[in-house]
């Protein structure tokens, strides 16, 4: 049984113990710093969606990925630099981490054709860690509301709980956020902690370790 083979019998268990519906969630297969034969392999085994955090890795590997595998999904969720903004929009179909008034007249200015098949998620700084990007709690709705009044349309939330703390408040708190905002997606719980994100009504989990082994 191959590495990819195991995670995905561990997480259909997880999925039945959470009672979930496996068609409702979105394994994120995390390929940064991983080659495109690791890539490949993962594909060949029937997986779709990738996520990278750099825009350098994206243009390395995805433009070749995506033209022998153009039925692959790819997600952002790494920071975002403004500058780069535009060029992560057109090559990846759903951003994870919009943190920040100023990139919404960035996506703003993207052509109606590109922005019509993407879908954006607010980061959600949960723990208020000064070292990490993300919208505070405190600020989340209003940063909701400059969103759609800026025509951003907002499909879900994203966030890294801090790693001193117990996931499950983080995890509950995003729960009731897109609950009250009629939030249709969470993007929550990664290697050691998505069995605890489904509990919580997670949509898109983001595995790299499980999938593709320790990173150098």
């Amino acid at each position: 049984m191959s590495r990819y083979q195991n995670f995905v019998k561990n997480f259909e268990k997880a999925v039945l113990k959470n009672k979930r519906h496996i068609e409702e969630i979105e394994v994120i297969a995390v390929s940064k710093r991983k080659e495109i034969n690791d890539i490949q392999l993962v594909i060949d085994e029937g997986h779709l969606s990738f996520g990278e955090n750099q825009l350098q890795e994206v243009t390395k590997k995805w433009l070749e990925l995506k033209k022998k595998n153009p039925e692959t999904k790819l997600h952002f969720i790494g920071g975002i630099q403004s500058k780069k903004l535009s060029e992560i929009v057109n090559y990846c179909d759903v951003i994870h981490t919009i943190d920040r008034e100023k990139l919404l007249p960035i996506i703003k200015k993207i052509d109606n054709s590109i922005l019509e098949n993407k879908t954006f998620f607010i980061q959600i700084n949960t723990g208020d860690e000064v070292q990490k990007s993300g919208v505070s709690l405190n600020n989340a709705e209003k940063f909701l509301e400059v969103c759609k009044s800026n025509k951003v349309n907002i499909d879900g939330l994203m966030c890294l709980p801090p790693i001193n703390e117990p996931p499950a408040k983080h995890f509950q708190i995003m729960q009731s956020l897109a609950e009250n905002n009629h939030i249709k997606f969470l993007s929550m719980g990664m290697s050691d902690d998505y069995e605890i994100a489904l509990k919580y009504g997670s949509t898109h989990i983001r595995v790299g370790t499980s999938i593709f082994g320790q990173r150098d």
